[in-house]
């Protein structure tokens, strides 16, 4: 008999176990809520402790969310939130029976005694709330990505807008009492006291800029714009070449229109002044060889560090930013430029909209990383149909498809040469050939104006005036300035020549 029993049948180990991916629970914390509203409802100071961290749907009960639904609405009106008031409005609202009736207050009336710990326990429920929503977006996109009719790429740019519109909501900061924020502030001016040259920020290397602005300051955003061909590019990378291979201070460029071999041509041809056509098909004269093989080395080992990733949305650039910062001590950001960005994955009404939200993410990521941001921008077509010299200078309204962006930013410059339009002379009969005005037009934190550079467009190169004595362009006005590539058909606007003024822009001799 013992060995027919020991021949039975046994159950395989897989048919015993159980897959508990199935058996998960949503991250949640009932008691803690019961307790959370019990005390909301005995404390009349409660709700101003817990409004910030908590919403309606950060309760995972659904009755719950209903009663701090409620309480929400009492407060909002300043009247007292007692058991009493929270039945009566529940009433009003037509939800008692549907939360259990007037038992069901009482009930978390009587779960605690005092509200001392509320704030500790709001901000398990926020983290409960939070995980839950993060399970979700996971599972949304889980889903779509065995569908094999989702476009892969179109998904991740999709998932990267969600979870970067998921942690903008979920961002607070708390107040902080001033003393601390005295010391920080004491301990900025004494280091700036320390430089003699009055620079607190990321230097320029153009004196005249770094007067007015004390150099690039952490947690600014800078908007640099201008109409096509002004140069934008070429002064962002003047400065580009000046902050990481002068000052050896590292920077990103992040640059959306141009590869990384492009921009390198042109850093080349600042640098070691040789034009950008001769570093293009490689025929240099003997002295230019000489010139590269010297002034070349100032620019290995800069800090540079070049993304020339195409379409590049806000939380790409979030993440690669807070990388750079982390690893390799980046201090100052610059974007070529806004309008080449995109939020993807969010939805919005209209092109403005997106850039609203670009710019003030741009502003959000410049305060979280404590390091200027400088994004190039372009400009509408309102100084094209201006008339006369101050008419073709840039205002902040002619900025290009958001008011935002004047807005959010700390500080916006015009990069203007009056040459462009055949304007030679300004009103103090000063001699623009070959100059270029940078226009401070807001500055939050101090004194706007005009700081007038040497524009040498041979070598897309802006320089100080007192660096070398301005001569005559060696070509065109436009020198070697390549439109960009968005700007379609205002590239084909050309200014009339005034009467007596050659193909150069030159009085005939």
């Amino acid at each position: 008999m013992a060995e027919q029993n020991n021949t039975r049948p046994r159950r395989s180990k897989s048919q015993q176990t159980v897959d508990k991916s199935y058996a998960h629970l949503q991250p949640q914390a009932l008691e803690v809520e019961k307790v959370v509203l019990g005390a909301l409802m005995i404390d009349k100071d409660a709700y101003a402790v817990v409004c910030e961290i908590l919403r309606p749907d950060s309760f995972y009960e659904p009755r719950n969310q209903i009663v701090y639904e409620a309480i929400r609405g009492l407060s909002l009106e300043e009247k007292p939130v007692d058991v009493i008031t929270v039945t009566d409005q529940l009433a009003k609202n037509g939800k008692l029976e549907e939360i259990g009736g007037p038992v069901y207050i009482s009930e978390l009336s009587s779960r605690v005694a005092s509200s001392a710990n509320i704030e500790y326990h709001a901000r398990i429920i926020a983290q409960k709330s939070l995980a839950r929503q993060i399970i979700s977006f996971a599972s949304v996109i889980e889903t779509k990505a065995f569908d094999d009719t989702v476009d892969v790429d179109e998904l991740m740019q999709e998932a990267e807008g969600s979870l970067f519109e998921l942690s903008q909501r979920n961002m607070k900061k708390d107040y902080t009492q001033i003393d601390p924020v005295i010391k920080n502030a004491f301990e900025v001016i004494n280091k700036a006291s320390q430089n003699k040259d009055g620079l607190t920020g990321v230097p320029t290397g153009y004196h005249k800029l770094d007067d007015i602005t004390s150099g690039w300051q952490a947690s600014d955003l800078v908007i640099i714009a201008g109409r096509p061909a002004m140069g934008k590019t070429s002064f962002a990378l003047s400065m580009a070449k000046n902050i990481a291979a002068d000052f050896k201070v590292p920077m990103a460029f992040f640059s959306l229109e141009m590869s990384n071999v492009q921009l390198v041509n042109r850093l080349i041809s600042n640098c070691c002044e040789i034009q950008g056509s001769k570093i293009l098909n490689g025929q240099l004269q003997p002295d230019e060889w000489e010139r590269l093989d010297k002034r070349i080395v100032n620019l290995y080992g800069a800090p540079l560090y070049v993304d020339d990733t195409p379409g590049l949305s806000v939380f790409e650039l979030r993440t690669k930013a807070r990388r750079l910062v982390r690893e390799h001590g980046v201090k100052i950001i610059m974007i070529d430029y806004l309008q080449l960005m995109n939020a993807n994955g969010m939805r919005f009404s209209s092109r403005q909209e997106e850039v609203s939200t670009i710019s003030r993410s741009l502003k959000g990521l410049a305060k979280e990383l404590d390091i200027p941001i400088l994004a190039l921008s372009q400009l509408n077509r309102g100084v094209e149909s201006r008339e006369g010299a101050d008419g073709k200078r840039p205002q902040l309204s002619d900025l290009r498809e958001s008011g935002a962006i004047e807005q959010d930013a700390d500080m916006v410059l015009f990069v203007h040469r009056p040459e462009y339009y055949h304007i030679l002379q300004d009103d103090n009969g000063r001699d623009l050939r070959g100059m270029a005005q940078i226009i401070i037009a807001k500055h939050r934190k101090g004194a706007t104006g005009d700081v007038l550079l040497t524009f040498r467009g041979e070598f897309t190169r802006f320089e100080n005036p007192d660096d070398r004595k301005a001569s005559k362009p060696s070509c065109s006005p436009e020198g070697e300035i390549l439109g960009s590539k968005v700007n379609g058909e205002d590239n084909d606007f050309i200014p009339p020549l005034p009467e007596g003024y050659d193909s150069f822009g030159s009085v005939p001799y």
